[in-house]
């Protein structure tokens, strides 16, 4: 029997430009001149250098390791020599830069050692997730969630529902497509291993429409073990919450998690990667990315994680013209970048070269209620809006700023070209960093009240720990006379043993 398909509340119809992209088949990037590798390439917390300047590296060996659970190790896309570990610019909303190691390719692409797991179903899952917490493994989708962390839920709770999630709803990315049809046994083969290390009960994955070539390649693969379902399509229907709900009916609560109602969605890449990371040994140092926009030869590329952006563009005909904008991501949701030397991280699913990014003034508010027919979210955009703008951080939470995803619907349909995404963006860091400052002098008030404890309790214990009690004159001039006989009687007792004859 068909599943009965639930629609998501607003959403847009968008030009999806695909067609620049994904009839031609993907091409491999040659190794770039360097290679440039941000600590934090996901969610939570940025992975810690283990290698120095100078060292030398073979491809696939950790140069970052995961300091807590909720981080990722990094892993050298090529072999080649470490020459710098400093701040370099990356894909943020806010123009920071960032942490990352440097290497320099030696042209050997010389790979360190791996290990592939024979028999995924054989193997434990805890096992399992622990090969692909090894691997670096994160959600490619663009959230950049540890994959490590989800499996590791689907075991502690039971998971109805697995959703493999190829829902490109993103205009101009055609990444994902690109990547089924030319592996679709990837995806069906890593689908089963997830499904396997997670347990659940029953499996989907999930495409839109417009992505026929690659429904039919899966569906030549499947059996009964897995519903491959279209979608019509719609954005951001591609959103986590979205697309459970639009396959459940189910909604994931404000603050909550997929797994709190059953279900654990993953991105069609990280399942790739994930079937590579066990059946190869291969970490993940690579990825499909989509370069496009006003580009000669727009094309789907594989490249290698670090991967200046320039070096992309290249690959595609690439020529520097005045006005134009670098967009790190799809239009609705990417970043813009204005260093060419920005690298391509594990998130990064297109480069879109354009002249057409809007630059013209904000104006204010007319309250038209656009921006809250589209959200998919059932927020109150211009409320949310006129908070950040007071700062009022209190109200924002209670407007549900939080449950904001960030998909850029209301800044598209807004007539007063305001960008809210960049405002809410702003609110959340905010928040965050207030929060921090707020738990770091807690902390700092708890510690200096311990340590003015400890300063009266020593005040208090006025008696030394190793005190001697305190004696009279005439008690200490015993105890001086005793000592005296003693050592006169020692002294004597030795000179009658020097005196005695010798025994023959």
């Amino acid at each position: 029997m068909m599943r009965a398909l639930h629609p998501f509340p607003g959403g847009l119809h968008l030009p999806t430009h695909k067609e620049l992209t994904n009839s031609q088949p993907s091409l491999i990037a040659p190794l770039p001149a360097l290679i440039i590798l941000p600590l934090q390439q996901h969610s939570g917390t940025a992975a810690e250098p283990v290698v120095r300047i100078g060292d030398r590296v073979l491809k696939g060996q950790v140069v970052a390791r995961a300091r807590e659970y909720l981080s990722a190790p990094v892993h050298a896309s090529t072999s080649g020599r470490v020459v710098d570990l400093g701040e370099y610019d990356v894909a943020d909303c806010f123009g920071l830069k960032a942490p990352c190691i440097v290497i320099e390719p030696d042209g050997d692409d010389a790979w360190f050692e791996i290990r592939p797991t024979v028999d995924f179903a054989t193997v434990e899952p805890r096992d399992l997730q622990q090969v692909m917490r090894d691997a670096g493994i994160v959600g490619l989708g663009g959230a950049g969630f540890p994959a490590h962390v989800k499996l590791r839920e689907g075991t502690e709770h039971a998971v109805d529902t697995l959703i493999i999630n190829g829902v490109e709803c993103e205009p101009y990315s055609s990444c994902d497509d690109r990547l089924i049809r030319e592996n679709p046994e990837y995806i069906i083969a890593g689908t089963r291993m997830i499904r396997h290390a997670i347990q659940a009960r029953s499996c989907i994955i999930a495409l839109e429409e417009d992505m026929p070539e690659a429904y039919a390649a899966l569906a030549g693969l499947i059996d009964d073990d897995i519903e491959l379902l279209r979608l019509p399509v719609k954005y951001p229907q591609g959103g986590e919450k979205q697309l459970i709900r639009a396959l459940t009916g189910k909604d994931v609560p404000d603050g909550g998690l997929p797994i709190h109602i059953g279900v654990v969605v993953h991105n069609v890449g990280t399942v790739a990667a994930a079937y590579r990371a066990v059946t190869r040994g291969e970490p993940l140092i690579s990825r499909y990315v989509t370069v496009t926009g006003d580009l000669p030869r727009p094309r789907n590329l594989q490249v290698l994680v670090g991967t200046p952006v320039r070096h992309c563009a290249d690959q595609c005909g690439y020529r520097e013209q005045a006005g134009e904008d670098i967009i790190l991501g799809g239009p609705m949701t990417g970043t813009r970048v204005t260093n060419m030397l920005t690298p391509v991280v594990k998130t990064t699913n297109c480069v879109i070269v354009t002249p057409t990014v809007n630059r013209n003034p904000e104006l204010p508010c007319i309250r038209c209620g656009q921006c809250a027919a589209v959200c998919p979210a059932l927020l109150l955009p211009q409320e949310l809006y006129r908070q950040a703008r007071a700062h009022d951080y209190a109200r924002l939470r209670a407007e549900r700023l939080f449950a904001f995803i960030e998909c850029g619907c209301c800044s598209y349909v807004c007539p007063s070209n305001i960008r809210l995404v960049h405002h809410y963006r702003q609110a959340k860091r905010e928040i965050i960093q207030e929060e921090a400052a707020v738990r770091d002098a807690a902390a700092a008030r708890e510690r200096f009240r311990a340590r003015n404890a400890r300063l009266a309790r020593a005040a208090d214990d006025s008696t030394p720990r190793h005190a001697v009690p305190e004696q009279s004159p005439d008690d200490k001039q015993a105890v001086i006379a005793a000592a005296v006989a003693r050592s006169k009687a020692r002294r004597a007792q030795l000179k009658n043993t020097n005196n005695t004859p010798e025994k023959k």
